[in-house]
């Protein structure tokens, strides 16, 4: 199986869309990570949903995990306030870091040795062999999705 007959079109954000925005698209649909695009619609990171969740989660807590303790329920309950005013772009976990492509025709494994590498929880199908400099978004193979088709094939 390549790497086209897994892509799946996908939801995408930009680093001018609002976490909250952002935060709102990963728990509506239960995703491990978002897409994000560049001006040009081609990858240019990929947002985990654990670092929205890390994010919400005040640094001395994240220091000193014990503290999560003593937070009551109403202020835990007011956690998301921290995405507030902020960007896709401010709250990504490395700016410069690239989003995890890879080629059409790349096998399963070729995906497989792609998420692991990166440690993602999804890679983009990019096809680079278009007219346009940035290639051609195909869509998203999600880490379900591959290990879902991997699964299949066993007898």
């Amino acid at each position: 199986m390549r790497a086209r007959d897994l892509a799946e079109q996908y939801e995408s954000v930009t680093l001018r869309t609002e976490a909250l925005t952002a935060a709102r698209l990963l728990a509506e649909h239960r995703l491990p990570g978002l897409l994000v695009l560049g001006g040009t619609g081609r990858p240019v990171a990929i947002l985990p949903a654990s670092q929205v969740v890390r994010t919400l989660v005040p640094t001395y807590v994240q220091d000193d995990p014990a503290l999560a303790r003593v937070i009551d329920e109403r202020h835990a309950d007011r956690l998301c306030q921290a995405l507030a005013g902020r960007t896709v772009a401010d709250i990504l976990p490395d700016p410069a870091a690239k989003p995890p492509l890879v080629d059409p025709d790349d096998t399963a494994l070729e995906v497989a040795a792609v998420m692991a590498a990166e440690r993602s929880p999804l890679v983009a199908v990019v096809d680079p062999y278009t007219h346009d400099r940035d290639g051609r978004l195909l869509g998203v193979i999600t880490a379900s999705r591959l290990l879902e088709q991997l699964l299949a094939a066993q007898p």
